[in-house]
């Protein structure tokens, strides 16, 4: 399905970012079953029609979560997807990330610049101060990513974040406003 420029928050060359819909939800699952084998063991995003709507819902309604969609400008559709989830506002003014790309847009650079419209958007008209990404260790491709738009690693955590059955090991990183601007 194309996604139309005005429907952008943002754009680059070759992508641009939105809002999750719950519209979205055939082309993001169809893209979600694609995906399996590039996505295990580190990622399990909602593969039903159900599960979507649910997922959706939540960045949709939950002022502590945002989602946004990569879509490709050219009409290729959802290349992935950023969400910012436990959004604390007030002194902190921060949020943790979480992506993931489809298999057809991997290795295409298309999410490294979906990620630098999605951080410019959050210190933007989201008025963030400071992202936190949290990654498996041998996750190489989400820790470059994150290393590649400015991260910087700041920590280990033993046992942090239960995935696929089990209490699993990550790595901190984190970006500021400052971070950015130096980068």
């Amino acid at each position: 399905m194309p996604h139309t420029a005005s429907r952008h928050l943002a754009e680059s060359p070759r992508v641009g970012v939105r809002h999750f819909t719950y519209e979205d939800g055939p082309e993001f699952t169809a893209r979600v079953t694609e995906s399996k084998d590039l996505h295990r063991p580190w990622l399990f995003p909602p593969d039903t029609e159900a599960a979507y709507t649910a997922y959706a819902g939540r960045l949709i309604e939950d002022p502590t979560k945002a989602g946004f969609l990569v879509c490709e400008k050219d009409g290729g559709g959802i290349a992935g997807f950023i969400n910012i989830n436990n959004i604390v506002q007030g002194g902190f003014q921060c949020g943790a990330l979480g992506y993931g790309v489809f298999a057809h847009a991997a290795g295409r650079g298309l999410m490294r610049e979906g990620l630098d419209l999605v951080i410019g958007y959050a210190f933007g008209p989201m008025r963030l101060h400071r992202l936190e990404i949290n990654v498996q260790p041998g996750n190489a491709a989400s820790i470059a990513l994150a290393r590649g738009a400015g991260f910087r690693l700041e920590g280990f955590s033993p046992n942090m974040i239960y995935v696929d059955g089990a209490w699993r090991d990550h790595e901190r990183w984190a970006l500021t406003t400052e971070l950015r601007a130096a980068h």
